[in-house]
């Protein structure tokens, strides 16, 4: 079975953006980045809500293009309204099902990018394997948190490894322990 990773940036405090959605703040080059845009090989599917994609308008991605050209494209969204390239798939209804059809297909990990909502939803679903979290030496106070979530349900990660950049980033490799 193919495993669902949450590759993304975090604060110290636990957040992955400010409360407006930006990122400013966490550093913005460094080893850790040449390393994060390398590692991005390891998948060939990403998966994401409409909030995270949209993000990617900012910073040149033109609606209904792949973010990431080698990877299959999964934006989970009910309201967005794009004509979607190839590669490029919306699902609006059926999440869980289109979710587990992704993780016995055939092929390698994938990768859950960014999305405090969608990832809290995920780890409500039981859906979340493996988390790479770039711990950036900042702290922003508030802001949109790695896991927003409306249950409680206890998921347990074990440390796997963690890897220094001189950057002062880290990261931080957990995989589930089935402990819920």
């Amino acid at each position: 079975m193919r495993k669902i990773c949450y590759h993304v940036a975090t604060t110290l405090d636990g957040f992955i953006a400010r409360a407006d959605g930006s990122i400013d703040g966490f550093l913005p080059g460094g080893d850790h980045v040449e390393d994060y845009q390398s590692s991005l090989a390891e998948y060939d599917t990403v998966i994401m809500g409409r909030c995270t994609y949209e993000f990617g308008y900012d910073y040149g991605l033109e609606p209904g293009a792949r973010a990431y050209p080698h990877m299959q494209h999964y934006i989970f969204s009910r309201t967005l309204n794009v004509e979607a390239a190839e590669g490029v798939h919306i699902v609006g209804e059926n999440w869980l099902e289109k979710i587990d059809d992704l993780r016995n297909g055939e092929g390698a990990d994938i990768y859950l990018c960014g999305g405090s909502v969608f990832a809290g939803w995920l780890l409500d679903q039981r859906r979340v394997d493996r988390l790479k979290l770039k711990l950036n030496p900042v702290v922003f106070g508030a802001g949109l948190k790695l896991f927003s979530t409306e249950k409680t349900n206890f998921a347990g990660f074990k440390l796997t490894n963690v890897k220094r950049y001189e950057s002062g980033v880290m990261l931080l490799d957990y995989e589930l322990t089935g402990n819920r």
